[in-house]
């Protein structure tokens, strides 16, 4: 076997091992997205439920929450980055990044001090390499997150909102994510968790509940507070904002998996196409190798029949 032939032939092994690999990982992935899908549905229920919940509180109240009251004059946010742990994804924590580093602009732009939070080694390896300050970060849970895990991140965030920008607190909480549209979409948003948006959240639910009212025939309720709207609105925003959070890693982790395994089937689809080209040409080395072979055997044949001849003569 010649030295270009066994060349074609090892790239065709090496081409053939990482197939496999690539394939067995777009199933992997596969897989985990039906879950990811399924604690996404269920999550966002629950998370809408209690937004209105907390709306209902702050609208049905003259109580000015720091929670939900907009600062005169805002000078410092906090900015949480939702990334993957691990890569593989394609372009997935780089548009997130991207996404967070365009929302960071605007808010310095503004005049605000901007504190990074992170999720995921990805998110955490490109500000570390940048040398950018982090606030805090997280890491080893973005492919299965547990509301365990939005609790561990959403606790310094709100200690964050509660407290005095002199004394290191911050006026708003932004939230950067990759949000699962579909299998073949998936796009990267930011929205603000804090302070909430009264003025178009409690309009639409108050559009809504007119509607549904007016349709039942009902009259709008009046909301009585015990023991104080302050005291409800501050058990009700923590887990508005864990709720959140929590909802936004099961979407992260729905995206990542979509975009691993659409990373890895088009590496496989990659790996496929490289093995017939070195199929063929090998199979053409092979054959000029033959060629060659036959030229050789020709060629002493008819030099043996030349010799032959001569000497008979």
């Amino acid at each position: 076997m010649g030295a270009q032939l066994r060349v074609y032939k090892r790239r065709i092994k090496s081409v053939t091992a990482t197939k496999k690999i690539t394939k067995a990982m777009e199933m992997i992935a596969a897989s985990r997205i039906v879950k990811a899908q399924r604690q996404v549905v269920a999550s966002t229920p629950y998370a809408t439920e209690l937004t209105r919940a907390v709306t209902a509180v702050a609208t049905g109240s003259t109580t000015k929450h720091p929670l939900t009251t907009e600062a005169e004059a805002p000078t410092r946010a906090a900015v949480l980055l939702i990334t993957s742990d691990r890569g593989l994804a394609g372009g997935y924590s780089s548009n997130a990044i991207k996404a967070a580093e365009r929302l960071t602009e605007r808010l310095r732009g503004e005049g605000k001090e901007v504190d990074t939070y992170i999720v995921g080694r990805k998110g955490v390896a490109y500000y570390g390499f940048r040398e950018r300050k982090v606030t805090d970060s997280w890491s080893g849970f973005t492919d299965s997150p547990t509301y365990a895990d939005a609790k561990q991140v959403a606790a310094p965030l709100i200690a964050a909102v509660q407290q005095d920008t002199a004394e290191g607190g911050v006026d708003e909480l932004h939230i950067v994510f990759t949000e699962f549209v579909s299998m073949l979409t998936q796009t990267p948003v930011q929205h603000r968790l804090l302070p909430l948006s009264l003025t178009q959240t409690s309009a639409a639910a108050a559009a809504g509940a007119a509607e549904e009212s007016a349709a039942k025939g009902e009259i709008l309720p009046l909301f009585d507070f015990e023991p104080s709207a302050e005291d409800v609105l501050d058990a009700l925003l923590p887990r508005y904002v864990e709720s959140r959070i929590y909802n936004a890693l099961l979407q992260a982790a729905a995206s990542k998996h979509a975009a691993t395994r659409r990373a890895m089937k088009s590496a496989t689809d990659n790996a496929g196409d490289l093995i017939k080209s070195l199929s063929r040409l090998a199979n053409a080395a092979r054959q000029a190798e033959i060629t060659q072979e036959i030229s050789e055997i020709v060629g002493g044949a008819s030099a043996l029949a030349d010799a032959t001849a001569g000497s008979e003569n």
